[in-house]
């Protein structure tokens, strides 16, 4: 110690006083003590991590330990010590790492060494001369924070010069500082998501949690203390095996390093390309990644190594494995369950059928670009494969009862080739209803109904029907079915009957 050494008796009163609550000014006047000598004395005793209570409890002798007198063999020992503080720190940084550990392993080589409670005071003076002592709480592998820039860049349309702002995502892992940069059109979800999927493949691997800003793509309600993530989010997560957690509202300590980043990226990367036209968002995003190579690779001055150094030593083997597929957006909707078996997908009007016992259930359906999941109650209850042709009904036979099987050949040709049945007249007529509906299910109902009222109806009652009704300007069951309860068909007979009796010389005509 560089300042004046006091009694122990002293140090005892200095301990009680600051139990009170004294601040180092009153201590020096009522201990008659000049401040000078007071202060380092006090940071020494905050170095410990212990409370002043703590310290009061200390024999004599432990407690003059924390405070050594400057001599030829405690500046050896001191030194001796302090060549390994750059080890310690970058061990810190490590999972799993302690001080006690790192103790322990140094009195081994040096037994004569600093008992613990010295040996931490003096490598938190150490970290505190070298303002490194926040980077300690980060350890290797363990978050990822991602957020958005607040000033925006720009493309620029060729042909009509419309300049088109655009957002800036960033993710930085806070261990090492490497940082990943990158331009979307736009914060939504759809973006947001792709935008992680290309961080989580720039890095490499994926950490134990991702702390992304409370954002509208990400969190469906804010609060301080357990926000609630969407589910295309939390389905994100499960898929990397990481933990979504947002930070905390009114908290900015949370979100201090990914805005420490945001700055230093509005120097490196913003400001380079400041005066150049971007035509695209994929020439943008070069020019970007270009200016993050360099900013990675500089040299940080506290540390003098560069980010990708750190992070390739330090954190880049404990990072998870990615798995073999990127992250697919799963879209969430609600359904019913129709009395055929089937729920519909109306972003492709194509049906997918589900467990019969299911009929008349409200059901959540889960899907992205390959699949169609179907859950009750949270419970997986059929799995589809998708299917963009619009129309199609996706059909697995077990999920149809025994009375609803038949249901599974539903098609135009299926149809036409029952109406067939009945004759050429009602085959034409079913295949311009089904071709007229917007929507199959409501065309293969009717249709149905039509060759259903044979059951009713004799057949060439049916046919006449239809050829009726053929030159009308809607076709449906209805139709049909008012043409035979009011013996329209009889009567168009009835006429054809007569237009066809041949003319012979024993008929009279009648003059008016």
């Amino acid at each position: 110690m560089a300042a004046k050494r006091i009694e122990i008796m002293d140090i005892r009163q200095l301990l009680l006083l600051k139990i009170k609550g004294e601040s180092n000014r009153s201590c020096s006047k009522i201990l008659s003590i000049h401040r000078n000598t007071i202060d380092p004395y006090v940071r020494l005793l905050n170095a410990c991590e212990l409370s002043y209570t703590e310290l009061l409890d200390f024999s004599d002798v432990d407690l003059l330990e924390l405070f050594p007198i400057s001599s030829n063999s405690d500046t050896d020992r001191y030194q001796q010590l302090s060549q390994y503080f750059p080890y310690f720190k970058k061990e810190l940084l490590r999972p799993g790492a302690t001080r006690e550990v790192l103790w322990r392993n140094y009195l081994q080589k040096h037994p004569e060494g600093y008992r613990y409670t010295q040996f931490n005071q003096h490598l938190n003076t150490w970290f505190n001369q070298i303002k490194v002592s926040g980077k300690l709480e980060h350890k290797a592998g363990d978050k990822l924070y991602i957020d958005y820039t607040g000033k925006k860049l720009e493309i620029v349309d060729k042909q009509t010069g419309e300049v088109t702002p655009v957002e800036v995502f960033v993710g930085i892992l806070p261990c090492s500082h490497y940082t990943y940069v990158e331009a979307s059109l736009s914060q939504k979800r759809e973006d947001f998501v792709q935008s992680i999927n290309k961080c989580l493949s720039f890095y490499g691997g994926s950490p134990k949690a991702i702390v992304p800003d409370n954002l509208k793509s990400a969190v469906t309600k804010a609060s301080k203390y357990e926000p609630i993530l969407n589910k295309s989010l939390k389905s994100l997560g499960l898929h990397y095996s990481s933990v979504i957690n947002p930070t905390r509202c009114y908290s900015p300590q949370d979100k201090a390093l990914v805005e420490g980043a945001v700055k230093l990226v509005y120097q490196r990367i913003f400001y380079p390309i400041r005066d150049m036209i971007f035509f695209s968002l994929e020439d943008l995003n070069k020019q970007i990644q270009i200016e993050l190579e360099k900013y990675n690779k500089s040299l940080m001055s506290k540390t003098e190594t560069s980010r990708v150094k750190q992070f390739l030593d330090i954190e880049k083997h404990y990072l998870q494995a990615l798995p073999p597929n990127e992250y697919q957006l799963k879209n969430y909707k609600k359904a019913k369950v129709q009395k055929m078996g089937y729920v519909s997908l109306w972003d492709d009007k194509t049906y997918y059928s589900v467990p019969y016992r299911y009929i008349g259930k409200q059901i959540e359906m889960q899907y992205d670009q390959t699949g169609v999941e179907i859950y009750y109650n949270s419970q997986r209850i059929a799995s589809h494969k998708r299917c963009f042709k619009k129309g199609t009904y996706i059909t697995v036979k077990e999920h149809m009862s025994s009375t609803h099987q038949f249901y599974s050949d539903w098609s135009p040709e299926y149809f036409e080739k029952q109406a067939l049945k009945i004759g050429e007249e009602t085959k034409k007529y079913v295949s311009a209803l089904i071709e007229q509906q917007a929507y199959p299910e409501t065309a293969y109902k009717q249709s149905l109904g039509i060759i259903n009222l044979k059951k009713e109806y004799p057949q060439h009652r049916i046919e006449l029907a239809c050829r009726m009704a053929f030159n009308h300007d809607r076709y449906s069951y209805r139709t049909i079915l008012r043409i035979l309860k009011n013996n329209m068909d009889l009567e168009l007979k009835n006429t054809e009957i007569q237009l066809t009796i041949p003319v012979h010389s024993n008929l009279r005509e009648n003059f008016c």
